[in-house]
């Protein structure tokens, strides 16, 4: 390193890192070598420190703006942003960076091309498929049994009822069969929750963004949790290099499809029933993402996900 050149700080693993943030009406920028974001109360305006470097994602929503030095910086960082609606859903627009990353840094390639190999094999892509349903499923049932407010609302699952849906999705011939399986699965779920929860009639409804019954409650939530879960799942997929047009169920014509097959491995286990409570308990927004935030967290779900990719594509 020349003479009078900054050392830049040690990065920060993206499956170690700590902080998620969702930011309404604000302007992030560039302020004294920091990311920061501005709010304006008033006539006044203060700034808050984004320490990029130990950031997972970050989530913009109404009303907010990002400046090309600011957006450099978390390129810089390795940091996954997007443009959502009001509270987190949907998303608009994101950064993939799998594709769009900083041209002086290096990462293993060796993901993406194990993932190629196996991806453009009908067949392979079918058996990951199932092996990401069960996982889902195992995940699911470990963290339900693990939570005393579903163990108070009398919410349950049996091993039963796991050995019968991986059964059935190990039987599935193709993908269309296999997503039957997966509704089926996850219209049991919902019922569990809206019996335990006393929530009757509950039906899901994506993007209604109302918050009039407690039916819209649960379902704004869940949209606000899904899309939470779906930027650990970007992002995780960033670590690896993993382009997120190459899924494995979802939707072939849709170019972050992998995402969503990613995030459906633990949004079960750990978005549903956080915003059934939060929709019973009548949490504000802010309570409801902390909550479920630090979760994620303390159950090191990136961590996970890097895992059990890996070990399916070894």
């Amino acid at each position: 390193m020349s003479a009078g050149e900054k050392a830049k700080p040690r990065q920060i693993l993206l499956s170690k890192r700590a902080n998620v943030f969702y930011l309404d009406h604000v302007k992030v920028s560039v302020k004294d070598e920091r990311v920061v974001y501005l709010t304006e109360e008033g006539e006044i305006g203060r700034f808050f420190n984004i320490p990029e470097r130990n950031t997972v994602f970050i989530l913009l929503g109404k009303g907010s703006s990002i400046t090309d030095a600011a957006a450099r910086r978390l390129a810089e960082s390795n940091i996954v942003f997007g443009f959502v609606g009001n509270g987190g859903s949907p998303l608009f627009s994101s950064i993939d960076y799998v594709f769009l990353s900083p041209q002086s840094e290096y990462r293993p390639t060796e993901y993406m091309q194990a993932w190629i190999k196996m991806w453009i094999n009908e067949e392979s892509r079918l058996s990951v498929a199932k092996t990401f349903f069960e996982k889902r499923l195992r995940w699911t049932i470990e963290s339900w049994s693990a939570l005393p407010f579903l163990k108070k609302a009398d919410i349950v699952l049996s091993e039963p009822e796991i050995d019968y849906s991986i059964k059935k999705a190990h039987s599935a011939p193709d993908t269309e069969r296999l997503m039957s399986v997966e509704a089926e699965w996850a219209k049991s779920l919902y019922a569990k929750m809206a019996r335990g929860f006393n929530i009757s009639g509950f039906t899901r409804n994506e993007g209604q963004g109302k918050k009039e019954t407690l039916i819209d409650v649960a379902n704004s939530y869940l949209d606000h949790g899904n899309y939470i879960a779906y930027g650990y799942a970007a992002s995780a997929l960033n670590v690896l290099g993993i382009s997120f047009a190459l899924p494995v169920m979802h939707g072939k014509t849709r170019r972050g499809a992998l995402v969503f097959d990613v995030a459906d491995l633990y949004k079960d286990a750990i978005t549903l029933p956080f915003s059934f409570q939060a929709a019973k308990d009548n949490e504000r927004d802010q309570e409801f993402r902390d909550e479920l935030i630090d979760h994620y967290q303390s159950k090191m779900v990136m961590d996970d996900i890097i895992e059990t990719i890996k070990k399916t594509i070894s």
